[in-house]
């Protein structure tokens, strides 16, 4: 629902003019997130709520180790979860062999909404594999890894997608979510910027 909401966006108020043709990138970028679906959805399909189920069955992680409140407990989860994701992005960009992997994902030089779906098939496994231990260590609440995955794949699409928003708009929202316009100096050919602004 977000890409296809973003999509339409793109087409009719674009932040910029892309220097290749939508439908060349497209077939790249959607090819490579399908090839990355079935890969995910084949082999480790459920795995981030049964591995949230079994850390709940076995009384392992924190969450397990110290008593809050339902809410609480999600919102740990939630931020947990987001921090570990933000530890993995900055993991990638620092270690040479990971970033190899990672710039699958830079290399798409005009970004938008596909660009946030473009990644590594080796890299999705890893990320998959570092979220799961994030999910034991935390302990993490079962519905809330689900919907963390729902966000974070739809954030992905927004923060990347080549949307015109109002600057005003953009400055409030910024202070709640990585803008598209925040997101896309993350994406600079220059080395100092491409290492900022996780």
């Amino acid at each position: 629902g977000v890409f296809s909401g973003m999509a339409v966006w793109e087409y009719w108020r674009p932040c910029r003019q892309l220097l290749r043709p939508r439908r060349e990138r497209w077939v790249t970028n959607l090819s490579l997130t399908t090839l990355n679906s079935l890969l995910v959805w084949a082999t480790v399909g459920s795995v981030a709520y049964a591995t949230a189920v079994f850390a709940a069955e076995q009384g392992v992680g924190l969450l397990h180790w110290i008593t809050l409140p339902p809410w609480a407990a999600a919102v740990v989860t939630l931020l947990g979860l987001d921090f570990a994701v933000y530890l993995h992005h900055v993991l990638f960009h620092a270690v040479p062999i990971f970033w190899r992997l990672h710039q699958v994902h830079h290399a798409d030089l005009d970004i938008d909404a596909t660009t946030g779906l473009r990644f590594h098939p080796f890299e999705i496994f890893l990320s998959f594999g570092l979220k799961m231990a994030a999910v034991i260590l935390l302990g993490a609440v079962p519905w809330v890894v689900v919907a963390f995955e729902i966000l974070l794949n739809a954030a992905s699409v927004f923060n990347h997608s080549n949307v015109a928003m109002p600057e005003r708009v953009d400055a409030w929202l910024r202070w709640f979510l990585v803008t598209p316009n925040m997101h896309r100096i993350h994406h600079s050919t220059r080395a100092v910027e491409t290492n900022a602004n996780f």
